[in-house]
């Protein structure tokens, strides 16, 4: 889906509303003040959200097995946003930026979920169908609004949701994207990755989301040839095969695109070849076809325990003095440079000193290309290197101990984690407890635990 319509509220290239019909009639409107006929006055984008003035359509996704059928079987529905019609916030791009600027994102989100969940359950969507809703990681982490409160509690109650989230959250803010996951599975909801593809960062970031549903950006279901493509595809398949989730193929137009998202793996699609958005169809309360996957058990916490600590509980450790270990950690830093298929590259360095003028360029080289970056140490800055994200930790934390470099590719992975023994003397010759490791399950463990050290900014 369109990229820039906010993780698909667009819906792609989003029909016009004389394709859908007159969607006025499911707008309420409660803002003051109102015309003499009684209409809300929309003037401005806090009108706008104050009015709760947007519109839910719905797109259906269908199993890609049944497509050839007179009516392909309809799993479920992906709820869309819509302005109010003939204002400047119609189109979800103008809306949500808009309300970006005016720092009233997170509310505008809970506004577009209530409104969504609230007409499914007025149209009658039943348990039998899955309703896939986009959702901003860091607005889960805002309080509800208290008149959307019973919108949210029904749906909780009444409906099978996915929550869609987008790849460029990780980057914006790792540690509300893992907690907002944890919250939906808590709800008994899924997680889907949106756009999947669109770009490279996006085959990184699959593990650390574990979508129950990985849904493949609109590009490559339509223009599926070429190396990178594959590189897409064998990510995503790989993904696939270790948890059981779902592939979902979006822009789904042309019995070709079928073809196409066949090929790749997909089981369900999307798109205008089965139908466009509007509102959901008069008869969706007697429909009843379970989405094909059972939501995938997310990984357990990590707590509070440490990379070293995680992954030395199951591995041999040595002993080896900083010389020894640089060599290693460098080739784990040199793994990170992968353009083609950029990785995540998380570094723990004690202090910020040992963030040293040339480890700092090589991160900064990686940073250019990798899906996310990110320094750990006392008195590291938030932004200790260009693209690459800091934090902070005290000098009693736990990590001011260890020395860890974890590198998670969409096919590679590997941590370096090490725990000073405190010896004095020259630094090179200082000794840890290490342990090496290239099993991605426990790299991945190791890396989660270090990505809920990072504070949001």
């Amino acid at each position: 889906m369109h990229r820039g319509a906010r993780g698909g509220r667009q819906g792609g290239a989003g029909p016009k509303a004389s394709e859908t019909g007159d969607l006025s009639q499911f707008w309420s409107f409660r803002a003051e003040p109102k015309d003499m006929d009684g209409t809300t006055l929309i003037k401005s984008i806090d009108d706008v959200i104050d009015a709760r003035a947007v519109t839910t359509v719905f797109q259906p996704i269908v199993r890609l097995d049944s497509w050839r059928r007179h009516r392909p079987e309809v799993v479920g529905y992906e709820a869309l946003t819509r302005g109010p019609a003939g204002t400047p916030w119609e189109a979800p791009l103008e809306l949500f930026g808009a309300a970006g600027r005016a720092g009233r994102l997170a509310e505008l989100d809970w506004v577009c979920r209530a409104a969504a969940y609230r007409a499914a359950i007025d149209a009658g969507l039943p348990l039998g169908l899955t309703l896939f809703v986009n959702a901003e990681p860091a607005a889960l982490g805002v309080p509800c609004p208290p008149d959307l409160a019973p919108a949210i509690l029904d749906a909780q109650l009444r409906l099978r949701v996915v929550v869609e989230m987008t790849e460029r959250a990780i980057a914006d803010d790792p540690a509300a994207l893992l907690t907002a996951a944890e919250a939906c599975r808590g709800s008994g909801w899924g997680v889907a990755l949106d756009d999947v593809g669109a770009e490279p960062a996006s085959l990184a970031v699959m593990p650390f989301v574990h979508p129950d549903v990985v849904k493949v950006d609109r590009h490559l279901t339509q223009q599926p040839e070429g190396a990178y493509a594959a590189r897409v595809v064998n990510a995503i398949v790989a993904y696939a095969e270790r948890t059981g989730a779902a592939i979902l193929a979006e822009g789904v137009e042309t019995r070709e695109h079928v073809a196409a998202a066949l090929g790749m793996g997909a089981t369900l699609g999307q798109g205008w070849l089965f139908g466009r958005p509007g509102p959901l169809p008069e008869d969706v309360a007697e429909r009843s076809a379970t989405l094909p996957v059972p939501f995938v058990a997310p990984p357990a916490g990590t707590g509070t325990r440490t990379p070293y600590e995680i992954v030395a509980g199951r591995r041999p450790t040595a002993e080896a003095t900083k010389r020894m270990l640089m060599p290693l950690s460098r080739y784990l830093e040199e793994k990170a440079l992968d353009a083609a298929e950029p990785p995540i590259l998380l570094g723990c360095f004690q202090e910020a000193r040992f963030l040293t003028p040339p480890t700092a360029r090589r991160y900064a080289t990686v940073a250019r290309t990798a899906a996310l970056v990110c320094a750990l140490g006392t008195e590291i800055p938030s932004a200790p290197v260009p693209g690459v994200r800091g934090a902070a930790i005290a000098g009693d934390d736990p990590l001011r101990g260890e020395w860890n470099v974890v590198v998670v590719g969409p096919h590679f992975a590997g941590a370096l984690v090490a725990r000073d023994l405190a010896d004095d003397g020259p630094d090179d010759d200082r000794r840890f407890t290490y342990a090496l490791t290239y099993d991605r399950d426990l790299v991945l463990e190791a890396a989660r635990a270090l990505l809920h050290w990072i504070v949001p900014t």
